[in-house]
């Protein structure tokens, strides 16, 4: 027992969570519009042994990050691993790699969770290295672990957060393959 309450510990700092309002708190009168019965679905949490993605989309605001979170966090508590990530610091560490060897070790730490949060994908422009980046770990990822992305922008808008990255079509191709996306 006490091994088990040490293994969750290490687990949910590893997860670097933060502070976040558990999904029993969740206003689901706020948002205009969200579908509940899937929500709720994807908390049965089925999507992870089916290595599938999870993308909400919405505007700031809506929830996004707190369920995103709490989807981490059932992750942990069922024993599985997770990491929480904004996506600009998710880039800005990828490209910050200054070899091969280098970038390969960081997108090694990337991969090992079950579930990989990448928040508020979409508030700042990025570059066409950092479609790159992003395009390399989600292929590394596709099939074999499960990614959580959040999102103020539609897939049709993605060119606008990536400005002359010739990957972005095959970047959401790879993401909503196998995904639910759900939108607020």
């Amino acid at each position: 027992l006490a091994r088990a309450g040490r293994s969750l510990e290490r687990r949910t700092k590893m997860a670097k969570l933060g502070a976040f309002k558990p999904i029993a708190d969740f206003d689901w009168t706020w948002p205009k519009e969200i579908d509940r019965e899937l929500i709720d679905e994807v908390f049965t949490l089925d999507f992870v042994s089916d290595a599938a993605n999870i993308i909400i989309i919405g505007s700031n605001g809506t929830g996004k990050t707190m369920i995103a979170k709490n989807l981490a966090h059932q992750t942990i508590l069922r024993g599985g691993s997770a990491l929480f990530v904004t996506a600009s610091a998710l880039l800005n560490d990828l490209a910050d790699q200054h070899s091969a060897a280098a970038l390969t070790r960081r997108l090694r730490y990337y991969l090992q969770p079950q579930v990989l949060v990448i928040d508020e994908l979409g508030y700042l422009a990025t570059s066409g290295e950092h479609a790159d980046l992003l395009f390399e770990l989600i292929t590394r990822r596709y099939q074999l672990k499960s990614t959580i992305i959040t999102s103020n922008k539609p897939f049709t808008d993605w060119t606008t957060v990536f400005p002359n990255a010739s990957c972005v079509v095959a970047l959401v191709d790879r993401l909503i393959h196998k995904a639910e996306v759900i939108t607020i």
